[in-house]
């Protein structure tokens, strides 16, 4: 975005950023789980920031994820007949339910409302509820 930075002071850089409408958040993130239809990529302690651009958001995960196929040691997968309220309930980590409540400043369950609105993805109930 800016030729690499070359050596730019971290602060002149952050001042060039607010000039031009980029605000860059740093995000405590636990964990941060990826599932793509084949496997789950899980980065534990990653450092991960939020860039608000022209009312887009984008998120940078730096870290090493452990990938393991989709089912294996995540949340187990419902089939067809199984009472779906509990499955539901359960299947929104309380740590994710924190970290939407805490950014939006909502209640939990107004949090878990969002998550199980957007099929658990962080980001989108964040947004839902800004």
């Amino acid at each position: 975005m800016f030729g690499g930075g070359g050596g730019m002071n971290p602060r002149k850089m952050k001042q060039m950023m607010n000039q031009m409408g980029i605000d860059l958040t740093e995000i405590d993130a636990e964990e941060v789980v990826i599932r793509t239809a084949d496997e789950e990529m899980v980065f534990h302690d990653a450092e991960v920031q939020k860039m608000d651009a022209q009312g887009q958001a984008t998120y940078q995960i730096v870290g090493e994820p452990d990938v393991r196929p989709r089912g294996e040691g995540g949340a187990p997968e419902v089939e067809a007949g199984e009472a779906e309220e509990d499955e539901d309930a359960s299947a929104i980590p309380e740590s994710d339910i924190d970290i939407v409540a805490g950014r939006t400043g909502v209640s939990n369950e107004e949090a878990r409302e969002a998550l199980e609105a957007t099929d658990g993805d962080l980001a989108a109930a964040v947004e839902r509820l800004e």
